[in-house]
């Protein structure tokens, strides 16, 4: 977010949670991407500031309370506030628990794996609207069609990235898997290991899919402790989602720190494994 916006979202931030009898008199940026994750203290409170355009934060804020009903192991809305949206200045404000982080940060790949075999299992006793996964592969399409979106990106490596796509999507058809509500993002940025166990948090990803595809975005050892894994569906999944991170990787609105370094090594990567 640009530091001006990102100045204006924080104050919305701080002032939601005052107007709602939360003290705050420190605000400390977590993650600054396409939208401001904050700690306001001493409330101890996570806030998730989005432009009112570029936001889903109804939808994850009804699934998050769905979910947690489940007995998934989810970030939880913040108890001391009504859990929905807050609008202010332009933007979309959400208030969650803040979770301390405990030593050691990394979650063992056995403890990862159980953690997302429960999540699943939550998630198929949840009714919920969500997303298919192709729809996350059409708007990556749409960017290598858009020459304006993606200037930088040469005509050999758009026509890898289309390959890779269509190639990965057709295979993950004709394997004809069955289909279930997944994380959609559940790589290591978003599981943080608590005293309560490991937690999931940013539900915004959410969609329908095989589980192989959430599996794809954990660390590689995850996998063999995952009940059921389609090793050759999963090696299909780690590709299609390596070419859609990377085609998002060369959009010219992306502001992933470092992100066309990584676009610039993916590239290198799915050329790899298609050749």
């Amino acid at each position: 977010m640009r530091s001006s916006d990102a100045s204006r979202a924080a104050g919305a931030a701080r002032a939601v949670a005052a107007s709602l009898g939360l003290d705050v008199d420190d605000v400390t940026v977590l993650h600054d991407s396409n939208k401001l994750t904050l700690r306001l203290l001493p409330c101890d409170v996570l806030a998730r500031v989005a432009p009112v355009d570029d936001q889903i934060a109804e939808f994850e804020v009804g699934l998050a309370q769905k979910l947690a009903e489940s007995g998934c192991p989810v970030a939880a809305l913040d108890p001391r506030v009504e859990p929905r949206t807050y609008e202010l200045d332009g933007f979309v404000i959400t208030l969650w628990t803040y979770y301390e982080s405990v030593a050691p940060r990394d979650v063992p790949p056995a403890d990862y794996a159980r953690a997302l075999a429960r999540l699943h299992a939550g998630m198929r006793k949840v009714d919920a609207w969500t997303p298919h996964f192709t729809d996350r592969v059409t708007h990556a399409q749409r960017l290598l069609a858009d020459r304006e979106r993606t200037p930088e990106l040469s005509d050999p490596d758009r026509e890898l990235l289309r390959d890779a796509l269509r190639g990965a999507v057709r295979a993950i058809g004709e394997r004809g898997a069955g289909e279930h509500l997944l994380h959609g993002e559940p790589h290591p940025g978003n599981l943080l290991a608590t005293r309560h166990g490991p937690v999931f948090i940013d539900l915004e990803t959410c969609c329908r899919g095989p589980v192989e595809l959430d599996l794809a975005h954990a660390p590689d050892d995850v996998a063999a402790h995952y009940p059921g894994v389609d090793e050759e569906l999963l090696r299909t999944c780690r590709l299609l989602v390596l070419a859609v991170v990377t085609t998002w990787r060369w959009d010219r609105h992306d502001q992933y720190p470092g992100g066309r370094d990584m676009g610039l090594e993916w590239l290198a990567r799915i050329r790899a494994t298609l050749n």
